[in-house]
């Protein structure tokens, strides 16, 4: 069997080749790592090939599935603020190319596990309290629309067995490491891992706002075991809700003080972006995700884990 991963030039594709490749949860015979840039092996290992593609092309898609493949992870995509401000670019690489794999898996390899990693930006507007499985998605961006078509579209192809899809609406992840890129929450990860580096960080947002959040370590770990569930287990619908924490910017900060200390903490300002913010606070900040912990999914126990996580994670790269 060959897993494939889009975008795996991408932290969180980084993170789950390297994931793939220590354990044997998903024995495979090839690691087919894509992007649009050559992606690097996390490791020296003869088992990974790694290939530029630019999914947005016509053949891309034929050139990178064959019917060996049984897992394709796909996880490439133009981020939130990107896809709202070049629209005919989002379309393109989050839909379009999306639809492309889906079309070349149902004719090459209709078996294949078909992962695909949406978003809570699929929801919007005025919203329960607590968002569930069955809540009707409600976009208030480009990107949560091109993310909802393709649940929509996954989710028939799987119906019809074309595909065996799966649908994994991601938490916001924190704390990401390196820089800052072009997705709305990027403040989410810039306002705890620049102070830690005694580096100053803007939050663009209230702190009162509260997010849906997840450490990189514990969404890997969700990706390998929604490949390992069979395809009952997802029932009529195939999109879930991963697990994460409900956690207000106030109370992140807070969490950042109890690990690092006042003087770390105190290195974020908040500068209001009315164009981050109007994106942002249309997500939904709480989820009732019993379903997927029925399933076997997982949730870190707080922030402050999420955080030890990271520090954790720069000392063995460091170490390294």
């Amino acid at each position: 069997m060959n897993i494939i991963i889009t975008g795996a030039a991408g932290f969180l594709g980084q993170r789950l080749a390297a994931a793939l490749l220590q354990n044997n949860v998903l024995p495979f015979e090839r690691l087919i790592l894509a992007d649009i840039n050559t992606p690097r092996p996390p490791v020296e290992d003869a088992r990974v090939r790694c290939v530029a593609l630019d999914l947005s092309q016509p053949q891309a898609a034929e050139s990178l599935i064959d019917a060996d493949c049984g897992v394709l992870f796909h996880l490439a995509a133009i981020v939130s603020s990107h896809a709202e401000s070049d629209f005919d670019l989002g379309m393109q690489v989050n839909f379009d190319a999306t639809r492309q794999l889906l079309e070349v898996a149902r004719r090459k390899a209709p078996a294949m596990k078909f992962i695909f990693t949406s978003s809570l930006a699929v929801f919007g507007g005025e919203l329960p309290a607590l968002i569930d499985d069955g809540c009707a998605v409600t976009p208030q961006s480009s990107y949560g629309t091109q993310k909802a078509m393709c649940e929509l579209l996954i989710n028939d192809y799987a119906r019809k067995g074309f595909v065996d899809g799966r649908v994994l609406r991601l938490p916001t992840i924190s704390v990401r490491p390196g820089k800052p890129n072009k997705a709305a929450s990027s403040f989410a990860s810039g306002i705890i891992r620049e102070p830690l580096h005694g580096e100053a960080a803007v939050c663009p947002v209230s702190p009162e706002l509260t997010l849906w959040l997840s450490s990189p370590g514990r969404v890997v770990q969700n990706f390998i075991h929604a490949a390992t569930l069979p395809a009952s287990a997802f029932g009529v619908s195939r999109t879930v809700n991963l697990p994460g924490i409900s956690v207000s910017v106030r109370q992140m900060l807070a969490a950042l003080r109890e690990v690092a200390g006042e003087q770390v903490s105190n290195l974020v300002r908040f500068e209001p972006d009315e164009a981050i913010n109007r994106i942002v606070a249309s997500w939904p900040g709480n989820f009732d995700v019993r379903r997927a912990l029925a399933m076997g999914f997982g949730a870190d126990e707080d922030f402050q884990q999420a955080i030890r996580a990271f520090l954790r994670d720069e000392q063995a790269q460091s170490e390294g």
